[in-house]
Order: structure tokens, then sequence, then C-alpha cells
């Protein structure tokens, strides 16, 4: 076993009220050598100011292309049991619900084969499985599949669908306009083959908020961004608006003057909302719970090309669809079809490691409306025109 070696550095991360993950793989370390490795490259990597992995690529098991991200160290005469330390993605349950028996079986897997660091839930979504080595994995993918009680699979990885996400939804919230867990579940078995086989040119992430609110912050994170909204008229409890005031609520600080297209007011008696200006922020519903609620016509709006900084830096998603109806048990067609075209479109025009949204950005939103035969309309409009030109197709101007 790796001699236990002293870590001032990290130590210093285990200072002050809140969990430090130091300390975690430290109660690791105490039972698990590559923990301990891990601590010493860690103290290493803080000491020399840079990170000692190497990029390893993917490490595959049989059928799958994702699902386990190759790592190693670039330090490995000094740490030989973290010379490889994959981590492994495992497909979360919509919500991110599980029972205990389910987590206790991946923790006995996870005891035997691994470090025992998990990390729940990373970036995408998946259970994150922290350090293996290439020997095993065949055989965790084996028992976590086979399962007897909730078998489970391996998430997205690499340059395919990544493993698509969602609130916790009708679950736990009022304002879920529509059952993202029903929706994550169905579009998870949908795609499940671009899911494990990387074929595109970069990754592509959906994630699925239940309402405006975005609490899984959809539109700065996924490509493809599916939010609850409702497209009739927000409805009004007068009676309730009056109490919010007669008790001192700030009506006109905290309401009127917040909206972000002036569309409501109120005249001292009743409030009124211009509906169709109104762009479902959710700002004041969230403030005036009592009082007002969404309309009853719901659906989602569909975002597109929000990601981290790469290649072009952090983008929002824009409106591309700005409602659709998405009810449980209809089997999601027209959302369906929508990505099949817009995934075929960045298939076979995106250069390597160009996000969706950065494609549109350097073809031109004229294009991408074209292949997947969407109409120009206002709300699309990611920002206000900087180019006082607008080129025609050819087919539509008249020549004299």
């Amino acid at each position: 076993m790796t001699e236990t070696k002293k870590t001032p550095l990290l130590d210093e991360l285990e200072k002050g009220p809140w969990p430090s993950f130091v300390k975690e793989i430290k109660k690791a370390a105490a039972h698990n050598i590559s923990s301990q490795d891990l601590l010493g490259q860690l103290e290493l990597s803080y000491e020399d100011k840079k990170a000692h992995w190497k990029h390893g690529g993917l490490v595959g098991v049989m059928g799958y292309g994702g699902g386990v991200i190759g790592r190693y160290s670039d330090v490995p005469e000094q740490f030989p049991n973290i010379e490889m330390f994959h981590t492994i993605r495992l497909n979360q349950p919509s919500g991110w619900y599980y029972n205990t028996k389910a987590l206790r079986q991946v923790c006995d897997v996870w005891e035997k084969y691994g470090s025992g660091l998990t990390n729940l839930h990373g970036a995408t979504g998946d259970m994150v499985l922290l350090g293996t080595k290439t020997e095993y994995i065949q055989t965790i993918f084996d028992e976590v599949s086979n399962f007897e009680e909730h078998p489970m699979d391996l998430g997205g990885s690499g340059s395919n669908l990544r493993t698509p996400s969602c609130c916790a939804g009708p679950a736990r919230c009022e304002f879920a306009m529509i059952d993202t867990l029903d929706l994550c579940h169905d579009l998870t078995n949908e795609f499940q083959d671009y899911l494990h086989r990387p074929m595109w040119p970069y990754k592509s992430k959906i994630k699925i908020s239940g309402c405006p609110n975005d609490c899984v912050a959809s539109i700065a994170r996924s490509d493809i961004s599916i939010q609850g909204t409702w497209r009739d008229d927000i409805k009004i409890n007068q009676e309730a608006v009056r109490e919010y005031v007669a008790g001192g609520f700030d009506i006109n600080g905290m309401v009127i003057s917040k909206c972000p297209t002036k569309c409501i007011a109120w005249d001292g008696n009743e409030l009124t909302i211009d509906n169709a200006n109104c762009t479902r922020c959710m700002h004041c519903i969230n403030k005036m719970t009592k009082a007002l609620r969404p309309g009853d016509d719901r659906g989602a709006t569909i975002l597109i090309g929000g990601k981290a900084p790469i290649l072009q830096g952090a983008m929002m998603g824009w409106v591309i669809v700005p409602f659709m109806k998405l009810e449980s048990g209809s089997g999601y067609e027209e959302l369906k079809e929508f990505l099949e075209k817009v995934w075929e479109w960045w298939d076979e025009n995106g250069k390597t490691r160009e996000r969706l949204g950065e494609l549109i950005l350097r073809l031109g939103m004229r294009n991408f409306l074209r292949a997947i035969e969407l109409e120009p309309i206002p709300q699309m409009v990611m920002a206000p025109r900087a180019n006082p030109f607008f080129f025609w197709w050819p087919e539509e101007t008249v020549q004299d």
C-alpha cells in the first residue's frame, strides 16, 4: 500500500463550515489505496499549479462507445494506484429519484471495483463513479445492468447525445406545466442508440424544465432546452391581489416595475395583464402565488443553442419554437421529429467539436430554418439586428 503522505495544502480546504470533498476522500483513503494516491496527486497538483491528468478519451464496454471516461495519471511512477482512474457515468432516473436499495447496489459494486468515490450528480446529470481500472469496466457494466431490482444503464459521454435530464417536475412542483419525468424517460428510451454510440461532430444535450423558472438552468446548460409554459391568459384572483396590497405588499415595486415588457398594471383596485405582450417569465406569478396562476393551455417552449464556453464562449439558448403541445402519453412525436431534423442538419454541416448553436451562428439562422422546415417568426430573434441588410432567397425576389 502507498505510504500515507502529508497534504498541507489540501488540509486547508477542510477548514470552514462547509462539507469538504477532501474530508470525504480521506475517509475513502482509510481503506482504499487508489484514494490514497488520489490525495497525493491532488496535493502535487496544488504544489505544481497544474492538473496531472492526461486526457484519456473513451474507454468502452461491449457494444457501447459512451458512458466511460478514460483518465490516466501523468505521474504514474509516483502514484501507481491511479495510473488508470476511469470515470463511469450511470444514467440517472428522471428527477434523480432513487430508493435506498438501488443506491446500496451501486455502492456495493463501486466498493468492490472502484475507489468508492461518487459524485451525485455530474454536470450532465448522471450518477458519476470516480476511479476504476480498465480491466474492471466490463464487469462493472455487467453487474449494474443486471441488478435483480433497478438495473442501471450507462450514461452518455463523447460525441453523442448526453444523458437527458430534467427537474423534479410534477413530483414536487406546483408550477410544472409538462410532465418532465415522463418526457425525460421517454426521450432517453427513444434515443438510446444516440446516447451510447458516438456518431456526431460533438456532444448534444437535452435538459427539461417544468416551467420558465428553469430550476435546472436548461437555457444555459443544454443545446436543446425544453421549458414548460402556457399560451392562454394568466389567471387572476382579484380579491387575493387586493389582500396582498392590503397586507403591505409593494405591488408596484415588486411586480409592476419588474415586468420586462411592462404588460401588467395596477389601478389601486384591479390588476390587469396584457397577455399578448407577456413573455411568460413567471416573475409576477412567483411573487403573488395566491393571486396569479399560469393559464390552462399548457405545453413547452423549445430553445436552442445553449452551451458552456469552449470555442465561442458561453451561449444562452434562444427560442426556436414558442409553443409545442407536450402531453404525457402522447408519444411526443412532434418533438421527436423536430429533434431528428435538427440533429441531421448539425451532423451533416457541423465541424468537429462545433456545438449546434455555434453552427447556426456560422451558417446563419436562414439556412437552419430552411433545413428544419420552420417559418421565421419574431420570437426566434436572439438579439436585435446589427446588420442593416436583409438577404432574401433568390426565388423570393422579383426581377424586372
